[in-house]
């Protein structure tokens, strides 16, 4: 499976700190229970990565991945 393919498998997700310094992010799901720790700077970049693609996806959504500027006329 790529990040390309749709799925029907459902999970919730839970991020938050733990008690030990470290940004959990919890996916729960059928059958899955998967607990994946990052320190603080890991847990950054990560921000940054759903950030730039989150930036990616609205620009797709706008034109086909291109500039949302109108042209002048």
């Amino acid at each position: 499976m790529g990040i390309n393919n749709e799925s029907e498998i459902a999970a919730n997700l839970q991020i938050g700190p733990t008690d030990r310094g470290m940004v959990r992010i919890y996916v729960e799901g059928d059958g899955v229970d998967l607990p994946l720790d990052f320190d603080p700077d890991e847990a950054a970049e990560i921000a940054e990565e759903l950030l730039a693609a989150a930036e990616a996806a609205r620009a797709m959504g706008q034109g086909g991945g291109k500039s949302s500027k109108k042209p002048k006329r």
